[in-house]
């Protein structure tokens, strides 16, 4: 376990909803990252395509039978990406060449079969040799997130085995639920994704706990988003208006230690491919004071059932 891994995270503008272009950006901002010596290459919540945060920053978009909202998720709509699907294979033979870990948050569309026409927010996993390792999409979309997208399944609650240790993740909000943390703590993570639209104070918290709770590196993966990303359907609110390069999404990214400190402190209101190397023996070291999944859980006193079937 005397392994050390370079954590490379991509705090990049996506091309909002368009996956065409966002693919191109995702090729040109992952190669730079492998050439920035990252083994692990990590993108921020539904960075393909973009965070709806126009469902927090515009007029009426939760009015009834409203055209402008219905254009704004049929473009989310034509714009995800399926699984499997061209995108998906793309990602992976980039991280197959460049013998890389990518883990990326995604518009997952389903076109076909049960669930044709639902939208998740997900995480993918493609591991060194290009596979997908794990897709995971999120148990519970978050306030106004339901009005978008499909509720996940436990399918891909459980940590990726990669060359450079277990790597798991979960989404944003997610990082709340104690019985969802612990099943993830259960995978036995080295390398935990916490991937969110922007890692505001509360959720350097709860990436900072989780961290020190399943004694394991956290990769808090912020976001960027303007003014000017909005869909052109909707309407912003009036102080917005004039300030097309405002940042709504200001990233916040940070990567932190088993013992709950920053490694990398928090990057705001910028750009950038962030790196930092951990040493995975750190895991170990900090469970002798506290192991949530051994010395210091009680199997005879509770017990988690989780069900991992993929839900259609």
């Amino acid at each position: 376990m005397n392994k050390k891994v370079v954590i490379g995270i991509v705090q990049h503008a996506p091309v909002y909803l368009d996956k065409e272009k966002c693919l191109e950006k995702a090729e040109v901002l992952i190669h730079e990252a492998a050439e920035k010596g990252a083994n692990v290459i990590v993108f921020g919540e539904t960075w393909f395509t973009g965070y709806p945060a126009w469902l927090d920053y515009c007029e009426d978009y939760a009015k009834w039978d409203f055209k402008p909202t219905k254009q704004a998720f049929a473009k989310l709509h034509a714009n995800s990406l399926e699984v499997p699907g061209k995108e998906v294979n793309a990602i992976g033979a980039w991280a197959k060449k460049l013998s890389v870990v990518i883990v990326m948050g995604t518009n997952e569309v389903v076109n076909s079969g049960p669930g044709n026409g639902t939208i998740y927010n997900s995480l993918l996993t493609w591991n060194e040799n290009g596979e997908l390792a794990n897709h995971h999409r999120k148990l519970m979309p978050t306030y106004t997130e339901k009005l978008l997208y499909g509720m996940g399944d436990g399918a891909g609650l459980k940590a990726a085995e990669t060359s450079f240790g277990k790597i798991g993740g979960l989404i944003c909000w997610e990082h709340w639920m104690p019985l969802t943390r612990q099943a993830m703590h259960d995978s036995g993570e080295h390398i935990h994704i916490a991937v969110w639209p922007k890692v505001h104070e509360m959720l350097q918290l709860a990436t900072r706990s989780y961290a020190f709770e399943g004694r394991c590196f956290a990769v808090a993966a912020g976001q960027i988003m303007k003014v000017k990303d909005i869909p052109d359907s909707l309407e912003l609110l009036k102080e917005l208006r004039d300030n097309p390069e405002h940042m709504l999404l200001n990233g916040g990214s940070s990567i932190v230690g088993p013992d709950g400190q920053y490694i990398l402190e928090p990057q705001w209101d910028k750009e950038g491919i962030f790196t930092a190397e951990v040493a995975l023996e750190k895991c170990i070291e900090e469970r002798m004071t506290l192991d949530v999944t051994g010395h210091y859980q009680r199997n005879d006193v509770f017990q988690l059932s989780v069900n991992k079937n993929r839900k259609h």
